[in-house]
């Protein structure tokens, strides 16, 4: 980082499975790109998917995840964007990677179950997610653990296409990094 930089911003998008995070994840390193930042998006789907099908387990892929992400964290870079999580404790581990100086944006995704499912069910790259009553459950859980994440912006993706998801993170970062610089 050079003095006229910004400093780095880690942007963590949770959410449940079907909820839009890679879209959205997709789409803001894009917009990232083109304003200028340099940007990593680390995915969790994409980290696992390194040792399927004998992935050990998922808890070796979200420590997998995290590591990447504390390693583009301490690069060069002026954002690094962590798409996966679904659970208050998987942000936190993520958070603890913020290096000095840097500022965190949590971007939380969500839409209404029966929008999941239509998404998951049209999408062939899904596995078990695709299945109702598997991505039923991940909503049950999903609507107690949505209060525990301490979010920055909450994006309704029934509500809200991607531009504008994009555009409410991109403000929550400016935010971020306006109220780094005053502290």
């Amino acid at each position: 980082m050079t003095p006229s930089s910004p400093p780095l911003a880690l942007v963590v998008i949770a959410g449940p499975q079907a909820s839009g995070k890679s879209t959205v994840a997709v789409a803001l390193s894009e917009a990232l790109r083109r304003a200028g930042e340099s940007v990593a998006l680390v995915e969790l789907d994409r980290i696992a998917a390194m040792a399927l099908p004998t992935l050990p387990s998922w808890d070796t892929a979200h420590h997998v995840f995290e590591l990447v992400v504390a390693r583009w964290a301490r690069s060069d870079l002026s954002c690094v964007i962590a798409e996966g999580s679904g659970a208050a404790e998987e942000v936190a581990r993520l958070l603890a990677q913020l290096p000095e100086g840097a500022v965190a944006v949590t971007a939380v995704t969500t839409a209404p179950f029966d929008l999941a499912l239509v998404r998951a069910q049209a999408d062939p790259t899904r596995g078990i997610s695709r299945e109702r009553s598997f991505l039923y459950e991940v909503y049950e859980r999903w609507s107690h653990e949505v209060d525990r994440i301490e979010s920055d912006v909450l994006l309704n993706t029934a509500d809200l296409d991607p531009d504008q998801c994009v555009e409410r993170v991109m403000d929550a970062i400016a935010a971020a990094r306006a109220a780094g610089d005053l502290g």
